[in-house]
């Protein structure tokens, strides 16, 4: 079966909101085996949003829109809905009286103006919202199902989840969707794409998509069937078959981060960490601490935007700077020593470089980064050269830094450096 979305709005067609009801409802109309055929947006205009609904009706099987349902005057989808099913709006004492008990429960009087929250398209079926007061429509009509949900994020994500995923799957009958998420960091789209492309092994319903951002390449192994052990054995066969090849770019085959990777390998083998950070200010601290339980592994940075604290706060010598440049493989390498002495941690992780959009040379261009690795009394440091703007250069660098620790966690430091 086919389905639509539509998400209703002009905060997002002008650009001040972005659109994140689709990609949720996306995802979860997928898991229960239904094609999403198309997502569309349209503005708070009722002859328009009449116009996407009859298009949808006829290319879809299930129709889903998200927004206008609230009580101001920008809220015209039940005037639209009403006006495609050619349907009157009802009054229901029974929801009024619902949401006047919420209110009342919150010591809050409720404004007038949601008493229009209980006008609702004559014939229709409702959807429970237990954090909001706008209830989700449902008509179904002509063998097509119309369903309508608040566009507020977490009321949409609640709902979906709660009371419109279970009628989903009802719909979707015996389709079984699989899908494997492959994550890995240190090689580009292409580069990737030629090194598996050769092992691939698709089975019936399968497809691989490419994911690529600035921290690395995802692989979407996507499976399709009627019988779940079919399509997990053929997604196994694709994944095995990638895993041989790939090798040490995999850094994980599920939704972890590389910095929780890295984080595990660190409590693992009861090693602890300290940041030195120029180009980056504190994103790389930050990738680490935002994962829950960095602080039994991770002692804290040191921001050396300047020279100044280079030299003072992490005793990079001045001699240093003043012969290779503040962004030198010497310098990185300095700085990741200086961290593990004022942190007395077992490993030390530095960046340094030119994020941009200016103070490139022909020798140092903007992108050009360099990484220290310091521990166990020992020094490395490599450079890299990154493309895009300032704060792409600066996430990539963050994630070279952790792909960089990543691959010594697994390898080197097991012989000490």
């Amino acid at each position: 079966m086919v389905a639509e979305i539509i998400t209703i709005g002009d905060e997002l067609l002008n650009g001040t909101h972005v659109d994140t009801n689709s990609v949720h409802l996306a995802r979860r109309l997928d898991t229960t085996g239904l094609e999403v055929g198309y997502i569309t947006t349209t503005g708070d205009d009722p002859d328009r949003l009449v116009e996407a609904i009859h298009l949808a009706l006829r290319r879809a099987d299930i129709v889903i829109t998200t927004g206008g349902l609230g009580p101001t005057d920008d809220d015209i989808t039940k005037k639209a809905i009403c006006k495609a099913f050619k349907r009157n709006l009802i009054f229901h004492e029974n929801v009024l009286e619902e949401m006047q008990k919420r209110f009342a429960a919150r010591g809050v009087k409720m404004p007038s103006i949601n008493q229009n929250q209980a006008l609702l398209p004559q014939g229709a079926k409702f959807l429970a919202n237990r954090i909001g007061s706008a209830l989700g429509i449902i008509i179904e009509e002509g063998g097509k199902f119309f369903c309508a949900m608040p566009g507020v994020p977490i009321e949409m994500q609640i709902m979906t989840d709660e009371e419109l995923a279970p009628l989903l799957r009802l719909k979707a009958g015996t389709t079984v969707i699989v899908r494997r998420r492959i994550r890995t960091a240190g090689i580009t789209e292409s580069a990737l794409a030629e090194k598996i492309r050769p092992a691939l092994k698709f089975s019936e319903g399968m497809t691989l998509a490419y994911l690529p951002s600035v921290r690395g390449v995802d692989l979407c192994i996507r499976g399709s069937g009627t019988v779940k052990e079919e399509v997990q054995a053929g997604i196994n066969l694709m994944a095995g078959s990638i895993r041989e090849v790939a090798g040490d770019v995999i850094y994980t085959e599920d939704d972890r981060e590389l910095e929780q990777i890295v984080g595990e390998l660190l409590a693992e083998k009861r090693l602890t960490l300290a940041v030195a950070e120029s180009c980056t200010g504190g994103l790389l601290g930050g990738r680490i601490t935002s994962i829950p339980g960095s602080s039994a592994y991770f002692k804290g940075g040191i921001i050396a935007y300047s020279n100044d604290v280079k030299i003072n706060r992490l005793n990079v010598p001045r001699e240093t700077i003043e012969q290779f440049g503040a962004v030198s493989a010497e310098t990185a390498q300095a700085m990741a020593v200086g961290a593990t002495i004022i942190a007395a941690a077992d490993i030390g992780l530095a960046v340094t470089g030119i994020a941009g959009p200016s103070g490139g040379a022909p020798e140092k261009t903007v992108g050009t980064v360099y990484i220290g690795l310091a521990a166990f009394g020992k020094g490395k440091s490599e450079r890299f050269a990154f493309g895009g703007d300032r704060d792409s250069i600066r996430e990539r660098a963050v994630t070279t830094a952790l792909n960089m620790l990543r691959k010594e966690l697994i390898g080197a430091l097991d012989r000490k450096m």
